[in-house]
C-alpha cells in the first residue's frame, strides 16, 4: 500500500527524507510495510509542484537550491501553493517542515490546521503549532480521525516524546530537566576549547547547526518553546510563553565558560519543568554551571538529554541526536509509522 505525502517545505529534513524514501523502495516497504509516495512539494523559495500519482523522485533530488526551481519540474511553478496543495491535493499526509516563527508560529498553525480540517494525517517539525495552538489542533485531529504527529520538536531523531508516553507512562513524571538545543551546547563546547562565542556560533552555522538567524537558539527561544511541548504533552497542561521565564547564553562571557572547566564544571543550557502539589507547573530555560557528577554535564556538542524525574523510578536520562537532517527525517519517518499502526490497528 502507498501514501501520498505533500511535503510543505523543502529545506534540509524533507530533502532527507525524499532521499530515504527513494534510496531502496523495496527495503522500505519490507521493514515498513507501506510505500510512500510524494506527490507535492511547495516551498516559498523553490516554488512548488504537485503531480497525483508521484513528482518523479530523481528529479527531485536533482533539484537546485534555485529561487523558483519547482518550475523545471513537470506540472511545476516558481510559486508556492501551500495553502491550495494541503487543502486540495490527493496527498493522505503533510509533513509540515518549514521554519519556526517564534513569535506567531505561523504559518505553520495555518497549515496544520488546513491538513486537519481537510482529513489529511500531519506529521511536523515545527515547534510553532505545538507551542500556540496544540489543543486547537489536537481537537481538530480527533474531530477528523487523523494523526497529528510531531515526534521531531522536542530531540530531533531522539524519540522522546514517545519514550515518555509509552515507556514511562504511569511512572508518575513529575519534573524534566533537559538540554534540548544542540547549537547552544555546540557553541558552549566550542568557547571551552578557545573560540569566541562569534567564532563559535559561525563554526555551528557552517556545521548547519545555526540558522543565519541564530537568536533563537542563543537567546533560548527555541529550548523555551520546545518545553512548553512536552510539558503540555506530559501534563495536559497550557503552558505558554508568558508562563516561563527564558534566559539564554548571551550573558555568559568566554572567561566564565572557560573558568568553569577549571572547576570541574561545564555551563548548559537548560530548559526545566515541573509538577508543583498543587497541579501547577513551574518553567524555565536558563544557563547553569553543571558539576562533571551531574548526569547532563557530560552532554556535548549537537547532543541532546533529557532527565526525566518521576516517582516511581527516579531519575531516568534519555540522550541523543538532537540536530541533523537526517535524524529530524527519521522523526518524520516514524511519525508515519505511527499513522500506519494507529491505521491498521
Amino acid at each position: 500500500m502507498y501514501y501520498n505525502i505533500a511535503l510543505i517545505g523543502f529545506g534540509g529534513v524533507n530533502r532527507a527524507l525524499a532521499h530515504i524514501i527513494s534510496t531502496d523502495p523495496e527495503k522500505f516497504y519490507c521493514e515498513m510495510g507501506f510505500n510512500l509516495r510524494i506527490v507535492a512539494v511547495s516551498d516559498v523559495f523553490l516554488g512548488s509542484v504537485y503531480t497525483p500519482e508521484g513528482i518523479d523522485l530523481a528529479l527531485l533530488a536533482a533539484l537546485p537550491l534555485a529561487q523558483g526551481a519547482c518550475a523545471t519540474l513537470p506540472n511545476g511553478k516558481t510559486t508556492a501553493e501551500n495553502e491550495d496543495i494541503i487543502k486540495n491535493s490527493n496527498a493522505d499526509i503533510v509533513v509540515e517542515a518549514t521554519v519556526t516563527d517564534s513569535i506567531t508560529g505561523q504559518p505553520a498553525i495555518s497549515h496544520c490546521r488546513w491538513a486537519l480540517s481537510t482529513g489529511k494525517h500531519v506529521s511536523t517539525t515545527n515547534k510553532g503549532p505545538l507551542a500556540f495552538a496544540e489543543q486547537e489542533l489536537m481537537a481538530l485531529s480527533l474531530k477528523n480521525n487523523v494523526g497529528f504527529e510531531y515526534e521531531g520538536v522536542v530531540m530531533s531523531g531522539t524519540p522522546v516524546l514517545r519514550f515518555a508516553d509509552k515507556l514511562l507512562k504511569g511512572s508518575g513524571i513529575n519534573k524534566f530537566t533537559g538540554i534540548v538545543n544542540g547549537t547552544a551546547n555546540y557553541v558552549l563546547g566550542l568557547v571551552e576549547q578557545g573560540y569566541s562565542f562569534v567564532d563559535a556560533i559561525t563554526a555551528a552555522q557552517r556545521q548547519g547547526y545555526a540558522e543565519a538567524d541564530p537568536s533563537a537558539d542563543i537567546e533560548g527561544k527555541d529550548v523555551m518553546l520546545k518545553v512548553i511541548v512536552l510539558a503540555n504533552r506530559l501534563w495536559n497542561t497550557n503552558l505558554t510563553q508568558k508562563t516561563v521565564q527564558c534566559q539564554g547564553i548571551s550573558d555568559l562571557t568566554e572567561t566564565m565558560v572557560r573558568q568553569a572547566v577549571t572547576e570541574g564544571c561545564h555551563w548548559k543550557l537548560l530548559g526545566k519543568a515541573s509538577k508543583q502539589d498543587d497541579g501547577s507547573i513551574v518553567a524555565s530555560v536558563s544557563p547553569e554551571k553543571l558539576s562533571v557528577e551531574h548526569p547532563l554535564a557530560a552532554i556535548s556538542g549537537a547532543v541532546n538529554a533529557i532527565t526525566f524525574t518521576s516517582d516511581m523510578l527516579g531519575d531516568v536520562t534519555v540522550s541523543g541526536p538532537g540536530a541533523g537532517r537526517i535524524e529530524t527525517a527519521y522523526a518524520i519517518l516514524s511519525d508515519i509509522i505511527a499513522i500506519h499502526q494507529r491505521r491498521e490497528s
